[in-house]
């Protein structure tokens, strides 16, 4: 993926979450949901990926209330986002052909 590289899960699932504007505790909650629970951020490393995120121009701060503070996904981090799907796909159709065609999944 360009000069991106491959982004983490916690990541991936993160701007995932931000489609609409979100405060930190439902972005943990979406990426729990969105992963079958297998996602599950813990405060330290969700709210250091925030600032990266937002250092990176990829999400910033919506309007919000005092109380919570809400992140929304920017144009740029929507492209790292369509990106990395593009990079998964890629991964996923290499595995399918490789494995003989057969996606077990869906079988």
């Amino acid at each position: 993926m360009d000069e991106q590289g491959a982004l983490t899960e916690a990541v991936y699932y993160i701007l995932l979450s931000l489609d609409s504007p979100l405060h930190g505790y439902g972005i943990m909650q979406r990426a729990k949901a969105m992963s079958g629970g297998r996602v599950a951020l813990g405060a330290g490393t969700l709210y250091g990926a925030l600032n990266t995120l937002c250092a990176r121009g990829w999400i910033e701060p919506a309007a919000s209330d005092a109380r919570r503070k809400e992140y929304q996904l920017t144009q740029a981090g929507r492209a790292a986002l369509r990106a990395e799907v593009r990079r998964l796909g890629e991964l996923y159709q290499n595995g399918i052909h490789i494995l003989g065609g057969k996606d077990d999944a869906q079988a």
